[in-house]
């Protein structure tokens, strides 16, 4: 009777708190909501002001960040968790490089993530992270990456984009959703040049497929998993299968099937080969020891999410910069004329601009919000903040690319030349512009450290082969009203919220 009426107690007790939570939502104060830390309550911590933001996340802890002296500030959550954002540059090269060790992506991200990621890559620490590392390092060395830009890219680009921007062009009435057709294009990509299979994603009837869609949902749910302001609440809508945990549910089906059916059909290929020829990461993979199917799906998965979501994001973002920014654009579409019509691997490598460009739009809008890790034991960070065994720590890359104290009083403008410097005069190419990057625990998009992303010069290529490819031929313009402003959202990568709407037009006669 006593466990009964305690777990009673229990159950009211959530049920007020949700009631509360939902109460303090609906009066949620706009966008320019307090930013001071958020107030926390014994038991419940911040939960009413974690609800309340909840729509504005990213945006509402980035603010946080920025008026915090230190630049890093605690989270109080529920029951007594606690969660660490920082927007430090020496936290973040503690974090990812010289306490490597002592911050792995822990068991809060794989509670949350794991039923949709598994033990991908994304999702993995130890052993099973350095054995798939290892093996993806292949995928990137210059002998693959000249492959990918010169067949898979510009084969996608010259038969599938430019012909469903050329059948838009002069028609006021065709509006195309940009960003959907970049998640095509680089859903298309990524499987061809990681698992040779062509899912003809990017056709011109721009079929609607099942397994993009249980994608998306997997992705959402997933991350509305790990920033729950109270995890029980989705723990018991799985038990009873219910709610968001049964779309999930299905999602995962759906998106694992057809990662099996991809990893049977490279099985079953490279058995009735003679020799082997490993032309694709599937297949270094399976030829590696490997025979576990559902790690092996996983891993499939894992190339997915980096592959589609990560590119397609930010060069969404970028055309839309771009579309505000008539002389960036100019400046882009010179350096592209300098270039054949289907530039190679070395011209675009000499895209140096346009590289800018793409930084910088990175860092106002990065593909990837926010990356979390979790303590194994007890630390002090260089700010002097104590993070406790299994704390979350979390390094928020769109407060970083937003801080007037790392890119000064401008940080809010799109200015491509703060990453360039003009060559010197004594230089044979004097006038020309050189790149010039920041450390990578400055500017985070591809993460430092161990883990900096093994597809950062894949990525850039790609960006790039797409940008010359469309500029050249088509002027991207935004079909919305006159001061209408996107709205960022971030799931487990970054979206824009109801997608990109524009019309194309011919850029014959420039």
């Amino acid at each position: 009777m006593k466990l009964q009426f305690l777990a009673s107690l229990f159950l009211f007790f959530l049920a007020l708190v949700f009631l509360l939570t939902r109460r303090h939502t609906k009066k949620a104060p706009p966008a320019s909501s307090s930013t001071t830390t958020p107030k926390s309550y014994p038991l419940i911590g911040s939960v009413f002001s974690i609800a309340a933001n909840r729509h504005r996340r990213v945006q509402w802890i980035s603010d946080v960040l920025r008026n915090s002296p230190s630049a890093t500030f605690t989270l109080r959550r529920a029951f007594g968790s606690r969660q660490v954002f920082t927007a430090n540059p020496a936290v973040v090269q503690h974090i990812l490089k010289t306490h490597f060790h002592n911050y792995h992506k822990g068991f809060y991200l794989h509670r949350a993530l794991g039923d949709f990621l598994g033990n991908g890559i994304f999702n993995a620490d130890g052993d099973t992270w350095k054995f798939q590392r290892q093996v993806s390092s292949h995928e990137f060395n210059t002998r693959s990456l000249r492959k990918f830009v010169e067949t898979v890219v510009d084969t996608e680009l010259s038969r599938r984009l430019a012909p469903i921007l050329s059948s838009a062009v002069g028609s006021e009435s065709t509006v195309l959703d940009f960003q959907d057709l970049l998640q095509r294009f680089a859903f298309d990509n990524i499987c061809r040049i990681a698992f040779g299979y062509d899912p003809e994603y990017l056709l011109p009837s721009l079929p609607k497929t099942s397994f993009a869609i249980a994608f998306d949902d997997g992705t959402r749910i997933s991350s509305e998993r790990f920033n729950a302001a109270i995890p029980l609440f989705w723990k018991i809508k799985k038990l009873l299968n219910i709610g968001s945990e049964k779309r999930l549910r299905i999602a995962i089906k759906e998106v694992r099937d057809l990662a099996t059916k991809i990893t049977r059909e490279k099985k079953q290929e490279l058995q009735q080969k003679a020799s082997l020829d490993l032309a694709d990461l599937l297949s270094r993979f399976l030829s590696s020891g490997h025979s576990d199917e559902d790690f092996v799906v996983d891993i499939v998965l894992s190339f997915i999410l980096a592959g589609r979501d990560t590119t397609s994001a930010a060069l969404t973002w970028f055309f839309w910069l771009l579309s505000k920014h008539p002389h960036v654009e100019n400046e882009i579409l010179n350096e592209i004329k300098e270039k054949s019509e289907a530039p190679d691997y070395d011209e675009l490598k000499d895209m140096v601009y346009t590289h800018a460009a793409l930084c910088e739009s990175m860092r106002l809008y990065p593909p990837v919000p926010v990356d979390t890790k979790e303590a194994v034991a007890d630390d002090v960070l260089p700010d002097g903040t104590f993070v406790k065994k299994g704390t979350r720590v979390a390094y928020h890359i769109y407060a970083m690319g937003r801080s007037e104290k790392l890119w000064g009083p401008d940080w809010a403008e799109f200015r491509p030349e703060r990453w360039l410097k003009r060559v010197n005069a004594a230089d044979n190419e004097a006038g020309k512009w050189r790149f010039v990057g920041m450390d990578s625990f400055t500017f985070t998009a591809f993460q430092a450290g161990p883990r900096i992303c093994l597809g950062r010069e894949m990525a850039f290529l790609q960006m790039k082969k797409i940008v010359a490819g469309v500029l050249r031929r088509f002027r991207v313009v935004p079909a919305v009203g006159k001061g209408v402003e996107p709205v960022y959202i971030a799931h487990l990568t970054s979206l824009m919220q109801g997608g990109f709407p524009v019309r194309i037009e011919s850029r014959c006669g420039d």
